[in-house]
């Protein structure tokens, strides 16, 4: 009987912690419960959320989602930071070029996705 309990307060803890994170925007994994001896694991793609980013341009930096923000500072080809989210700016029309999209950056700073490697916002997936 106490295991039977201990089982159902596991299951109940996971249950809340998985709604708590999913309120927040973020993704959990799937956890079985007490399913005997485990699987073998499955590799599974959920696609980047947040990470790094790297610049295949030189350019600017900024202290907002536009164009309109000052300059906080200047890079280089290949400089790489770890992208936060994104979110639609000011709209930007450069090296062939062209949309809203900015990431921003751990220092808080943000950077058109345009000058980013990859898609228009550098592989970060999580919308700010």
């Amino acid at each position: 009987m106490r295991i039977k309990r201990q089982r159902a307060v596991t299951r109940l803890a996971t249950a809340i912690g998985a709604g708590v994170l999913a309120t927040a925007g973020m993704t959990v994994p799937a956890v079985a419960a007490d399913s005997g001896p485990a699987a073998a694991p499955h590799s599974q793609s959920v696609g980047i959320q947040s990470g790094y980013v790297e610049t295949w341009i030189n350019g600017n930096v900024r202290f907002g989602p536009s164009t309109t923000y000052g300059i906080n500072y200047t890079v280089a080809a290949g400089f790489r930071s770890y992208g936060l989210c994104w979110q639609q700016g000011g709209w930007v029309n450069a090296n062939g070029v062209a949309h809203d999209k900015w990431v921003k950056l751990d220092d808080n700073a943000w950077i058109w996705g345009g000058l980013l490697k990859g898609d228009e916002t550098g592989g970060v997936h999580n919308h700010c």
